[in-house]
């Protein structure tokens, strides 16, 4: 398989959101075409509880799944399903709205709050599907040991490893890749015709 080229290559730009987060917008209305089917990934990295503790109280959402990642911190959510509950360190809730949900996010002050959220756009077919929600724990989570680095297998395959969803609309495949320092990690497994990217965060000690 040829090797693919970085065509665009994004940093985003600081925003507020929900009741007053402040957040990075990596992905937004500016990306919608060419990083499709993503819809927006937001990052969030502060010391500061200032800066997203009045979170994100109720709010709908409709034809999208919306996928919220930590590495560090605690959020507390619910949602019209009657789900409750917390994502602290390396926990994900993978939302799919489908023919619409209501919830809120509620972060919690932390030592440090470092996460993302992805918005992924369901086919038209699957967009008034029944909602519905994953909570997915530290330990739901494939773990692969490389020579360099550790693999979370989040969703999707990775050399013949589930991961924790399997994407029943999309097939997204979905990594988190906490590589060593000074080291690189290569996976050539994905197509020209996928969507590709890469989110890179830094993890200073």
């Amino acid at each position: 398989m040829a090797r693919r080229k970085c065509i665009q290559i994004v940093r985003g730009k600081h925003a507020i959101d929900g009741a007053g987060v402040r957040l990075r917008r990596v992905l937004g209305l500016s990306t919608i075409k060419d990083f499709d089917p993503f819809l927006m990934l937001d990052g969030f990295d502060s010391l500061d509880p200032k800066d997203y503790i009045r979170g994100f109280p109720w709010h709908p959402h409709r034809g999208i799944e919306t996928v919220t990642y930590l590495l560090k911190g605690e959020i507390e959510h619910g949602d019209s399903l009657g789900n409750r509950g917390f994502i602290r360190d390396l926990q994900c809730q993978w939302m799919t709205a489908g023919s619409g949900i209501i919830h809120q996010e509620m972060p919690k002050a932390s030592e440090r709050m470092l996460g993302c959220q992805l918005w992924v756009n369901l086919p038209k077919k699957d967009k008034m599907t029944q909602p519905a929600y994953r909570d997915i724990k530290k330990e739901d989570v494939t773990t692969v040991q490389e020579k360099n680095a550790t693999v979370r297998v989040l969703s999707g395959n990775y050399k013949d490893h589930p991961g924790a969803v399997k994407g029943e609309y999309l097939k997204v495949l979905y990594l988190d890749v906490d590589l060593e320092p000074n080291n690189v990690w290569r996976y050539q497994e994905t197509s020209n015709d996928q969507t590709l990217f890469i989110y890179l965060i830094h993890i200073s000690d």
